[in-house]
């Protein structure tokens, strides 16, 4: 197995290529543009086995407002496993990059889960958020009620305490905003 992190700027149009069909794949073809798009400017991590891309994550600077304080946020994306390398640690040697990232860069980590993913993230320490969930939108303020639950963060050592009974509101961009 070989792992490389690397940022977008370090990767190869072919590379990029690699981890849009893998994406493409492990989500079912449910990966759209913008969700690809949400996954660059970053840190990305590469797990090849034989050559060939079996496993992919990345972290993207967000900025989340906490208790009226802008968080530097490292946000991870596109976290997929191969379907026929999955259960073998893939995903948690993705992880395990991914916070080494956040733990050097950032204050707070946080992602959005799917249901079959958050067994991964659970087991790495990462929490359910409590609190309520939010955007700056365009247009001011708005509560995402269907995030509640399924946005998770992780506080690397040294990072910012968050108070469970405050909002987490994430900055805008388009599509889903997590």
């Amino acid at each position: 197995m070989d792992t490389r992190t690397a940022h977008t700027s370090e990767l190869a149009a072919g590379e990029l290529r690699e981890v849009r069909d893998l994406l493409d794949a492990a989500f079912d073809g449910d990966f759209a543009d913008e969700d690809f798009e949400h996954a660059l400017g970053g840190m990305h991590v590469l797990v090849r086995e034989d050559g060939r891309l079996v496993a992919h994550g990345s972290v993207v600077q967000r900025r989340v407002l906490h208790r009226a304080r802008a968080l530097r946020t490292g946000y991870v994306e596109a976290v997929a496993v191969r379907a026929d390398h999955r259960r073998r640690g893939y995903g948690n040697t993705v992880m395990a990059a991914l916070e080494a990232v956040i733990g050097r860069a950032y204050v707070l980590g946080a992602l959005s889960a799917s249901e079959d993913g958050a067994g991964l993230y659970l087991s790495r320490g990462w929490a359910v958020w409590p609190g309520r969930i939010g955007t700056l939108s365009p247009d001011g303020p708005v509560r995402l009620p269907d995030e509640e639950g399924s946005t998770y963060v992780w506080t690397p050592p040294g990072g910012v305490r968050l108070d469970p009974a405050g909002r987490l509101d994430f900055d805008w961009r388009d599509g889903d905003v997590l």
